[in-house]
């Protein structure tokens, strides 16, 4: 997992820890005042509930993790769960170890498969002696979160393919594909299509002589066009005239640098080529996969700045230099 993501992660339940750890807090007093009254802690869990639109089921258990009431649930109390013994849950670790409030990683009910966490609340004496603790599962997909949108960070990413595929790399080369034998044509339609035609987000399948795109006109749906889409001129009248957008990464005049780009990595070699290339002028970003299933994504900047001798690794024969291109390189960055 990116560090990216993982701040993401980390960000998110550090929001809704604090959230649940206030809403829980608050029950603790009454909790304690009718601690060992199992029909009115039942009574007073049922209305708390009211309180935790995304809470799916909230229980007390005593001093070592035994369930002390049912579980309440939106449904009615569930009393089968009573005398349940928590103690070995991963959920339990952090509060039995003395934390005051902890909130769990996320994991798949054991009962209906469903991605939740588990927040258990420390419930004392007066003389501040353990009680026991309260817990509320919680469904993932229902929980306050604010939702903000995890953000794919800009750096080169470089990902190892196929095993299989890399290890047979210097035994297999490259057989001149449909879209090969027209391959300026096909460039030349595809750049229109993305630089005057509504076209966001397009992929290049050079050695299937296929291409997949997604407009803004549909932008939900993708489209394949063929090798006779791709060389016929008439493909244009199929998709309206749209202004390039102004709040593209990649300005319009660089798009067609980027395809010329591709047909220089598809035909480098008999062996390192590239089998297919796309650009999101969006973010800006191209992802390429090699004929190593070696797959790279980086900004449009850096990839045109990327010459043929960068790609082949030092200018001589692939062949020669099997561990010294970076197309194929297995480090991930």
């Amino acid at each position: 997992m990116s560090e990216a993501l993982q701040a993401a992660i980390a960000r998110q339940r550090m929001l809704l820890q604090g959230r649940l750890a206030g809403q829980l807090g608050r029950l603790v007093e009454p909790c304690r005042d009718l601690w060992g009254d199992r029909a009115a802690l039942e009574v007073l869990l049922d209305s708390a509930l009211h309180e935790l639109p995304a809470c799916k089921y909230l229980y007390l258990l005593d001093a070592d993790a035994r369930q002390v009431t049912a579980n309440l649930s939106r449904q009615g109390p569930l009393p089968e769960h009573h005398g349940r013994d928590r103690s070995r849950r991963p959920y339990l670790a952090e509060a039995l170890a003395g934390a005051e409030f902890s909130l769990s990683p996320a994991y798949l009910s054991r009962n209906q498969g469903r991605p939740s966490l588990t927040a258990i609340q420390r419930v004392t004496a007066a003389d501040g002696g353990l009680l026991g603790f309260l817990g509320a599962d919680f469904d993932l997909r229902e929980l306050p979160l604010t939702r903000e949108l995890y953000r794919q960070p800009d750096q080169w990413l470089q990902l190892k393919g196929d095993p299989a595929i890399r290890g047979g790399l210097f035994y297999q080369q490259r057989v001149e594909s449909l879209m090969d034998s027209r391959i300026d044509e096909v460039l030349g339609l595809f750049t229109e299509l993305v630089t005057d035609h509504g076209v966001f987000h397009g992929k290049l399948h050079f050695s299937s002589s296929r291409a997949t795109i997604w407009s803004l006109d549909d932008p939900y749906r993708f489209r394949v066009l063929d090798f006779e889409d791709l060389t016929n001129p008439d493909t244009r009248l199929a998709y309206p005239q749209r202004d390039y957008p102004a709040e593209a990464e990649i300005p319009g005049e660089r798009v067609g640098a980027v395809f010329q780009s591709f047909r220089g990595l598809r035909l480098m070699d008999e062996n390192i080529y590239l089998r297919s290339g796309s650009l999101n002028i969006f973010n800006g970003i191209v992802a390429l996969n090699f004929s190593c299933d070696g797959s790279h994504y980086m900004r449009w900047e850096e990839f045109l700045d990327k010459d043929m001798d960068f790609w082949l690794g030092t200018g001589m024969s692939c062949a020669a230099q099997p561990h010294a291109e970076p197309a194929c390189e297995s480090a991930a960055a």
